[in-house]
């Protein structure tokens, strides 16, 4: 049996996606994004803007040219997903029509974002089945914005909605729908990890996300020109709040990000020693470096395997026969 098979018999195998996530709104961006997806590999995930990066009046034709734009052959690795309108926007459908009629077989995921209740959602999540099934495409990922008050609250029941992969905190929003009872400057660092009412809804959301085997993908950050800051975020989103996944919204913020979540090689070394001596003896307990391990401690080093993996790190000898 493979590695994952024995490790998480009985339990979620957690969904593996890259972990960096970045958004490009216009012509321009969308085309520099695909060029340096090129260069990198898939090791971060592209996502075309339609909400935010249609102009106003120009909705349906910046559909059509994100649907093409997936559609072509600079798409090399199906790792590009697209974000649509929000479900009470008289663009949703036409959004979710025109991408998948154009790109079903070739979209890596569809974003939601401002849902406002697990009702809204379970509608929008029919919507996009409907489209998506007759292009072909019933199992299409979907990843999820909790950016309001009501959906923080039923986030649990949103992550453990059947088709969602992922679900993204977007910060600033959130912040905004305290009309000024949280701080502005809870919307970046140092702010956004010492707030309790941001803290709070960030750890909330991994949570639940931890619970249903679905990633959780943090907030952007804002500094574009001290990449320092860029690190620290994604530093501390992976290690103190439990993400997987975080936001880009500037090319440069890619490999800080995609860094900080990437194992140490030290970590990565320790996880590919205890993972090949567990398989020699038939995954059963093992003693390392004076430690016990077992399968419980097995899934971890087996995702710190693929975290590395995710990330472009190169494996120890034989690491990758794990993954």
């Amino acid at each position: 049996m493979h590695a994952s098979e024995v490790l998480f018999q009985g339990t979620h195998q957690p969904v593996a996606i890259p972990v960096c996530d970045h958004y490009a709104g216009s012509e321009k961006l969308m085309r520099k994004s695909l060029a340096l997806q090129q260069e990198l590999g898939p090791v971060f995930d592209i996502t075309f803007d339609c909400e935010d990066g249609a102009a106003a009046g120009n909705e349906a034709a910046h559909a059509k040219l994100v649907g093409e734009l997936l559609s072509s052959s600079d798409n090399r690795f199906n790792r590009i997903g697209a974000r649509v309108h929000d479900a009470d926007s008289p663009f949703f459908e036409q959004d979710v029509a025109t991408i998948c009629k154009l790109a079903a077989d070739k979209l890596a995921y569809l974003v939601i974002p401002k849902v406002e209740s697990l009702t809204q959602l379970k509608s929008a999540v029919k919507t996009i089945v409907h489209h998506a099934s007759a292009a072909g495409r019933p199992a299409l990922p979907i990843h999820v914005l909790i950016e309001t008050h009501q959906a923080l609250h039923q986030v649990w029941d949103i992550a453990g909605l059947a088709g969602i992969e992922c679900l993204s905190f977007g910060v600033m929003d959130f912040v905004s729908a305290h009309f000024g009872a949280v701080p502005g400057d809870a919307m970046r660092s140092p702010g956004q990890f010492s707030h309790p009412l941001v803290t709070r809804a960030k750890v909330e959301i991994s949570a639940a996300c931890h619970a249903h085997g679905k990633v959780a993908s943090h907030n952007v950050c804002t500094e574009i020109r001290d990449l320092s800051v860029v690190a620290s975020d994604a530093t501390l989103a992976c290690r103190q709040f439990g993400y997987q996944r975080m936001w880009s919204i500037h090319p440069d913020q890619i490999k800080p990000i995609l860094a900080a979540f990437a194992p140490t090689v030290h970590e990565t070394e320790d996880a590919a020693a205890i993972l090949l001596a567990a398989r020699a003896n038939n995954w059963g307990p093992i003693q390392h470096q004076g430690k016990l391990h077992d399968r419980a401690s097995y899934r971890y080093y087996w995702t710190v395997l693929k975290r590395a993996k995710q990330t472009g790190q190169a494996l120890p000898e034989k690491a990758d026969e794990l993954l």
